[in-house]
């Protein structure tokens, strides 16, 4: 089935209620026939959920439609894309090991790199996206794990999927692992290009109203069931109610990335034309230095734009005050379109320099572009613009 049919039709299976849809399972655990069944359970020789700290049948269903779409074999669900951005190095990582990750990721997950797993032990070695050659000079014995987003957050730089993929097969010890938030399942899929873990912040797209917090990864399921000792230990679990919400929200989710794409690159388009922008960042622009890749790995450029204007952090400040409609918000992949400042918001725990690296002016603003009437967004850009000079 195509992805529109496969995120609907998947669903946990039906109770002797023979309900339509997937109710709320509000019970912290699950019941057993005998003490017999309790313990094969518990010792894996039968097949039974537990205890919702290791799963749920809510979100069992929720991990069985991110895995439909991405073509995984397995998966976990979080209480938060950071969580599962984090398991999916705690778990599988131990003192001694190093990781290689491109540059350009998320601020957070950067301090993982620099303040936590220092203190472990984990080393990590920086690499620029766009150039092959830093990737395989990057690569030490202890390298253990491939990290990176792409697109990235907030430059929007790009890593060769089928290219990494076919350098992984040198060192098939490596696991490649990816951010895959940006781009959606819908618009990209790394497993097909050999990588063996996606995560996600379903708090952005799979949510898609700004409602939840959660996360997901999902992969090869012999990385998954190493996962799950750490996560059964740790308690990151995601809540039934937004596995719940979460997973009737990806039903809509290939409707909602065509709108949001649709509406971003006109509004791209349209950020190129002011005087006021010296540059903007977007996956399907002509004028991003990795347009013939995008279009290449990404069904559509995606929800987010990036653009620098020329008047630096004053300007970006009375462009975003001076909004009408559009909100102020470090969340992305909304209904509604949001604006934030990475330099001094999402990215601002980073020193000036390796801002100026990812790209990240005083003047950058990260937009991400909503499901309103495109000719609305339009209007309130032109008016800020006109203000803000």
């Amino acid at each position: 089935m195509k992805d529109e049919s496969k995120v609907i039709r998947e669903q946990f299976p039906r109770s002797q209620n023979r309900e339509h849809s997937v109710p709320l399972y509000l019970t912290s655990s699950f019941i057993f026939d005998d003490a017999e069944q309790c313990r094969a359970v518990f010792a894996n020789e039968e097949e039974g959920i537990i205890y919702s700290r290791y799963s749920n049948p809510n979100t069992s269903e929720f991990i069985q439609k991110v895995c439909a779409l991405e073509g995984a074999e397995a998966g976990l669900a979080f209480a938060s894309g950071m969580a599962a951005v984090f398991a999916s190095f705690a778990a599988l990582l131990k003192s001694g090991d190093h990781i290689v990750s491109s540059r350009a990721i998320f601020g957070s997950t950067h301090q993982l790199f620099t303040q936590l797993f220092s203190r472990w032990g984990i080393t990590h070695t920086y690499v620029d996206a766009a150039k092959p050659e830093d990737w395989e000079k990057a690569i030490q014995e202890n390298t253990k794990m491939i990290f990176l987003e792409t697109p990235s957050n907030p430059g929007l730089e790009l890593v060769d999927l089928e290219w990494l993929g076919s350098f992984k097969k040198k060192y098939p010890h490596i696991i490649l692992n990816i951010d895959n938030c940006f781009a959606t399942p819908y618009l990209q899929k790394p497993i097909k290009y050999g990588f063996d873990l996606v995560s996600h912040s379903a708090t952005k797209y799979m949510d898609g109203q700004g409602r939840v917090l959660g996360g997901v990864v999902v992969g090869k399921k012999e990385l998954i069931d190493e996962m799950l000792f750490f996560i059964r230990h740790t308690g990151p679990a995601m809540s039934a109610f937004n596995a719940w919400l979460l997973s009737k929200s990806l039903e809509t989710l290939p409707l909602r990335m065509d709108r949001h794409c649709s509406n971003a690159l006109t509004i791209a388009e349209l950020l190129e034309k002011q005087p006021e922008v010296e540059v903007v960042r977007y996956p399907f622009l002509p004028s991003h230095p990795q347009y013939a890749l995008a279009k290449k790995q990404m069904k559509q450029g995606g929800g987010v734009i990036t653009f620098v204007l020329k008047g630096g952090y004053e300007q970006a400040q009375r462009f975003m005050n001076s909004l009408e409609m559009i909100l102020i918000t470090s969340n992305l992949g909304d209904s509604r379109t949001i604006v934030t400042h990475p330099a001094s918001t999402t990215h601002s725990k980073l020193t000036e320099q390796e801002r100026v690296n990812l790209g990240i002016l005083p003047g950058s603003i990260r937009i991400s572009i909503g499901l309103e009437a495109v000719e609305d967004i339009e209007d309130d850009i032109l008016q800020a613009l006109k203000k803000s000079n």
